[in-house]
């Protein structure tokens, strides 16, 4: 690594490769193809303004096949829900110091939630381990939830910032997306389920005490908010990480998924709103470099102009678990802290 560019190499004494490129977002700016440099090959890609890369190699061998493969010059490496990737952190980088400090031990309890949707909705719901069922705790609700327990660990963060005071003890409903991309695209079946018979399910089975949070990545960072402004009383906070608030002018890359129009008809009715009936704390985060910042930065404007409580951040990596993980704290710390007070 230099201090202007990133040079990235791939050995190939044998020769077997008639050609070697880097596999990552294309919100990277810069080249992809490398050259050959005697026994090896080699790139040397601009320094983004980012703290980390995830990346893996396209490899053309000669005769034509092709794959793509972790860098085996690289031992880092960190896992995604599309498989490992390799990655290269820059100076300064660090992981969020609570996945090194101690943690409230937690348990596990499961619910299904039936409602209008053609499937019931699984919710894996965390609590403090020495928790009660009847003892009232603040609630957290989790869209694509496994996912943010395995790849950002959620439960994690909550147990972690719990046990150093920064946060009351709370429970966490980790939503499974069964149909995740019929559900998360504005669908008003999804919605009702979630906001009607799901929050009837949780409160009973568990009792609550404060507003609950909603939150969610991407799809499920959209999916929360939509959830939130249905004006549950039960609802007062809203988390959303790289919001998929799809509009025509920005996104037409986007255009090509199923369910575009629903939601950018969804997200314009949402950034015409004049005045919250049901004001809420909201917070958002977004990569400053994802192609989804400028309508996220939409659709903060948009909600403070109705009146909701909004922050808006700008992280310095892309859209990825590790990435929402990192920025869980202060921007989810600071909401929470908001909604339900602290012990600390």
């Amino acid at each position: 690594m230099l201090d202007d560019h990133v040079r990235f190499r791939c050995d190939d004494a044998a020769r077997e490769y008639a050609a070697v490129s880097l596999d990552c977002s294309p919100a990277v700016p810069g080249p992809r193809a490398f050259a050959r440099v005697d026994g090896r090959w080699e790139l040397r890609l601009p320094r983004p303004a980012l703290q980390r890369i995830e990346y893996r190699l396209e490899l053309t061998r000669v005769g034509g096949r092709r794959e793509t493969v972790v860098d085996p010059g690289n031992p880092a490496r960190v896992p995604t829900v599309f498989g490992e990737r390799s990655v290269v952190e820059f100076p300064g980088y660090a992981a969020p110091a609570w996945l090194r400090g101690p943690a409230t031990a937690g348990s596990y309890g499961a619910l299904e939630v039936v409602g209008e949707t053609s499937v019931a909705l699984p919710v894996t719901v965390w609590a403090p381990r020495e928790s009660d069922d009847r003892e009232p705790l603040p609630l957290l609700l989790v869209h694509d939830g496994p996912e943010y327990d395995l790849y950002a660990s959620i439960t994690r963060y909550s147990a972690a910032l719990a046990a150093a005071g920064a946060l009351p003890a709370h429970r966490v409903a980790l939503a499974q997306p069964v149909e995740r991309d019929a559900w998360y695209s504005g669908s008003p079946r999804y919605l009702r389920t979630l906001v009607r018979a799901g929050l009837d399910q949780l409160t009973s089975a568990y009792a609550t005490s404060g507003p609950i949070v909603v939150m969610g990545a991407s799809l499920g960072g959209l999916t929360a908010l939509l959830a939130g402004l249905l004006g549950a009383p039960q609802v007062g906070g809203v988390f959303a990480q790289s919001g998929s608030f799809f509009q025509v002018r920005h996104d037409d890359d986007e255009s090509g998924f199923r369910y575009f129009g629903r939601i950018s008809r969804t997200v314009s009715a949402v950034l015409d709103a004049r005045e919250a009936a049901h004001p809420l704390r909201i917070a958002m985060t977004c990569g400053s470099l994802e192609g989804n910042r400028s309508n996220n930065e939409d659709m903060a404007a948009a909600l403070r102009r109705a009146g909701h409580d909004v922050t808006f951040e700008t992280v310095p990596d892309l859209h990825n678990y590790t990435a929402w993980r990192d920025s869980l704290d202060p921007a989810l710390t600071d909401l929470l802290r908001k909604c339900w007070g602290t012990t600390g």
